[in-house]
């Protein structure tokens, strides 16, 4: 089944227009036309089947039918990240989307080798993994912050982790165990590929709502620490003891509903 976000109110036997890339995919990548059937979520009303009235070059119609799933909370993680290469960038963004994450945040720390950040070209590859992973969410990607004013506006009952590459951060394992913080807000720092500044650390060290972690004795690159600490959150403080929310055995005709 073909799942496709868009940005409007969903309610059954709706008529609504897609934009012209939304059916060039649909008729030119996919090969669908009048009558096939797809899948449709906004991020506040759940899912919904879908079949195409109308298609062509400049854009497509689509009729609701019945909601096959309901919409669910899903886990507050958020990943702030120094901005990196442009392929690295886009796996982080990528797996980020499908382990959940929340909000996406380029952060430019002192050491940051990349300035420019296309938030537009981040949010697409967001959504289309959203689409292809069966959540029901699109992720935020925030515009680029500076380290300084970020720590300034930061709310204080979001806990943020950092990681600490210098060894003076604790087991990500133990930090997460002994604060038992399933289901609160958390957002984890990613430093640049040459890491924080001693200065920025320091910092750091003196925010009551931050805690330094560790991913263990290998330096990661930022891409895959990235994808490692929101991979240990999910499994401790996650919903990754919740079963996939659609039927395997009928995956190409059904959902099932969220019960």
């Amino acid at each position: 089944m073909i799942r496709l976000f868009i940005k409007t109110g969903l309610f059954e036997n709706a008529e609504i227009g897609l934009d012209g890339s939304q059916a060039h995919y649909l008729h030119n990548i996919m090969r669908l036309s009048s009558g096939d059937k797809v899948s449709i979520f906004n991020g506040e009303h759940g899912e919904w089947n879908a079949v195409i009235k109308t298609i062509g070059k400049k854009g497509a119609v689509i009729v609701l039918g019945e909601q096959i799933r309901e919409q669910i909370i899903e886990p507050d993680v958020w990943l702030l990240f120094s901005p990196i290469k442009r392929s690295a960038i886009d796996l982080l963004v990528e797996k980020a989307t499908e382990l959940g994450v929340s909000v996406l945040w380029p952060i430019a720390t002192r050491r940051s080798n990349v300035s420019r950040v296309n938030v537009g070209r981040l949010s697409s590859i967001a959504k289309e993994a959203s689409e292809q992973c069966e959540r029901l969410t699109v992720p935020r990607v925030f515009s680029p912050e500076g380290f300084d004013r970020m720590l300034l506006s930061w709310k204080k009952d979001r806990k943020l982790y950092y990681l600490d590459e210098t060894g003076g951060g604790v087991p990500i394992k133990d930090v997460l165990l002994q604060e038992k913080r399933k289901g609160e807000p958390a957002a984890f720092l990613i430093g640049s590929e040459c890491g924080f500044e001693k200065a920025e650390l320091k910092k750091l060290k003196s925010c009551k709502f931050a805690t330094g972690i560790s991913v263990g004795p290998r330096i990661l690159k930022a891409e895959t620490a990235g994808i490692a600490v929101l991979s240990c959150w999910q499994m401790l403080c996650g919903d990754w003891e919740n079963s996939p929310t659609f039927d395997y055995e009928n995956s190409h005709v059904k959902r099932r509903k969220q019960g």
